[in-house]
This record gives structure tokens, sequence and C-alpha cells, in this order.
């Protein structure tokens, strides 16, 4: 069958979420590397995203450019904020292409759409042909943030889960959920199995920033924050098992050692 023939997928399986949204940070690839991508660690996620596509869950990811280029951080250095922003755009845009070809030596069906025109490698982010691709059960990848200077990643990722309708926001991270304080530092720290919106914000715990936060909790977009090292894990939470943490509307928050 052609990539174009492919019936659309969508709740084809009774399955806890028929279309979800992966965030990774960019410093996620670089694996055991201190810098770039590290071959092996993107595979074994590649991996891992086209298993869970192949079940019938529609698959949409954010990568962050943290491996090549933080904007912010080059803004310290010295070098203007919107210049810095863009080139962070393009870093995400990189790792948007090296995770498509990743997922295609799988033997998955991807496209990678920008919020920057870059019509060489990839196609424009047009939210009705996003949705499109989800349906025909293409793994679809958002590159360059939102398009615009002074927008994280992770407001760029919850501005598209809303946008594509996603039953939940999955974003991995290092850790296994969050804490009510660091759990690198702390050996009494405790993680929450689920905590709400406005605890999160106003706790401060860092889940993501506050503007992507406060977005997903307007449009009751549930996020889901687990360890994506762990291997297995994110077809765990894609199954609804007990994994990281859950960040919901209007519930009693409950940690545990």
């Amino acid at each position: 069958m052609t990539d174009a023939a492919r019936p659309g997928i969508r709740n084809s399986q009774k399955l806890p979420f028929g279309r979800i949204l992966l965030k990774l940070s960019g410093e996620a690839l670089m694996g055991s590397l201190d810098y770039g991508i590290d071959p092996d660690f993107i595979r074994r996620i590649a991996a891992e995203v086209k298993a869970v596509s192949d079940i019938g869950v529609e698959v949409a990811m954010v990568i962050g450019g943290g491996n090549i280029f933080r904007g912010a951080g080059l803004a310290e250095g010295g070098m203007d904020r919107v210049t810095g922003d863009h080139m962070g755009m393009l870093a995400t845009v990189m790792n948007c292409l090296s995770m498509q070809d990743a997922l295609e030596q799988q033997g998955a069906y991807c496209r990678v759409l920008s919020a920057l025109p870059i019509n060489a490698v990839c196609e424009d982010y047009i939210r009705r042909r996003a949705v499109r691709h989800l349906e025909k059960g293409r793994i679809v990848l958002f590159a360059a943030g939102t398009g615009n200077p002074f927008f994280t990643t992770d407001s760029a990722a919850s501005l598209r889960a809303v946008e594509i309708g996603a039953d939940i926001m999955i974003k991995g991270t290092k850790v296994d959920g969050i804490y009510d304080k660091d759990p690198m530092k702390f050996d009494d720290a405790k993680r929450y199995e689920v905590i709400s919106f406005d605890e999160a914000v106003q706790k401060r715990l860092g889940v993501m920033d506050q503007t992507a936060i406060v977005m997903c909790r307007d449009n009751d977009v549930p996020v889901k924050v687990f360890n994506m090292n762990n291997e297995g894990d994110l077809m765990r939470v894609v199954l609804g098992e007990n994994v990281g943490t859950t960040v919901m509307q209007h519930v009693e928050s409950s940690a545990s050692a």
C-alpha cells in the first residue's frame, strides 16, 4: 500500500489516546554525547515512536534545538535575542529532519512541517494539512517553534497540541515525572503521580514555562511528564499505564516517595 493510500487510523482501536503530541528537548537527542545528535539514541526513539504509531495512535512531535543552539543562551552572550531565537528555530528544523530520517529508516511515513518557510527541505505549517497527514497515519514533526521569537518550544508544543486537537501532550524529560523539589539535589524529593494545572503554576514546579502550561490548562489538554531515557515508557504512557506524572484539571495532587 502506498503512502497516499493509507487510510485514516484515528481511534481504530480502543486506546486511551487517539492523537498525541510528543515534546522532546533538543538536549535529549544528545544521548551520551556532549553536543549534537547521538545516532543510537535517535534510532531508539524513532523505533518507540513508530511502535506507538503502528498500534493506531496518531503521533505529532515537537523537538527543541538546545543540542545545537538556544536562542536565550545566545542572547545572554550578547547576541540580539531575535537573531538568537531565529537560529534556535533553525536548529529545531535540523533536529526534525534527523528524526524524520530515523523514522523513515524504521519504515514509518513521516512529514516535517515548519513554521518558517523552508520549502526546499520541508513543508510549510498549515493546520489543516497537518491534521490530514495525521488522519492518514503519518507521523508529523512540527519544526521552527511558533515561527516567532521570544516563544519557547514548550509553548510551541502546547500551541500545536491545541491546534490539532491532541488528546494529550506528552513531555519526555530526563526524570520520571514532576517532583516537589529537584530530585537530583534532594534525596527526599517526592514525585507527583497527578497534579492540577493550577497547583503546578502556583508552585512553579518547572513542568514547562508558564505560557505553555496555561495554554494547556485553558484548553483542557492534559500533560504527561515521563523519562524518555526509560526504554518502553512511551508505549506504557500511551496505553494508559501509571508512568510519570499527569497534569490535568481539577484534581487533588498525590505524591509518592
